[in-house]
């Protein structure tokens, strides 16, 4: 059997279909808490990774609009920008009391673990029927793979996400899987 964190990586796919994006948010609401659904928008509209998001205090992110972090894999600095959830993000940090963590466990002044995250999320992916392989890494490779397809600038991409190669960065999101499927589907002479 695998381990949470084998699968993480090598398994779990982007969520490619904006509805089910909308669907996660509603059972994260719905079924979770407002702390994972908050959880659930920084990772998919930042690309952090979850070890980066956990460590988050609410003193690194109220009131600002962008926030400087040295990511713990890579050690790089990198500006993350708030913008498209900033009001809900602020909302959600006036729920908070007596925690200096923006995602605290009800097990002392902690945040969240990473596997808490990870049954979070797929709690609410099991309650909208999105198919097994969805983990922590799913935020990120989300991230990417709609970042690409908004601006189709792998290099730009590859930078964010500090891969080595872009080929390394499309296999990651997945794109170079669906590319082919499709073309293989669409392919006549």
């Amino acid at each position: 059997m695998k381990s949470e964190k084998q699968l993480e990586i090598k398994d779990v796919q982007p969520i490619r279909s904006k509805e089910k994006i909308e669907d996660m948010k509603w059972s994260l609401k719905k079924w979770c808490s407002e702390r994972d659904y908050i959880m659930f928008l920084l990772g998919i509209n930042t690309g952090l990774r979850i070890s980066d998001i956990l460590k988050l205090k609410i003193n690194d992110v109220k009131g600002k609009k962008s926030f400087i972090i040295f990511e713990g894999k890579t050690k790089k600095k990198r500006t993350v920008y708030l913008n498209g959830i900033y009001d809900e993000l602020n909302s959600y940090i006036k729920t908070l009391e007596e925690t200096e963590w923006l995602f605290p466990s009800r097990k002392g002044n902690q945040p969240i673990s990473r596997i808490q995250a990870y049954r979070q999320l797929n709690k609410a992916s099991y309650m909208v029927d999105i198919p097994d392989g969805i983990g922590t890494h799913t935020l990120r490779k989300t991230y990417g793979y709609w970042h690409y397809k908004q601006f189709k600038d792998i290099a730009e991409l590859q930078l964010i996400l500090n891969h080595s190669h872009p080929r390394i960065t499309l296999k990651y999101i997945g794109i170079t899987d669906e590319q082919i499927e499709n073309n293989l589907k669409n392919f006549c002479l």
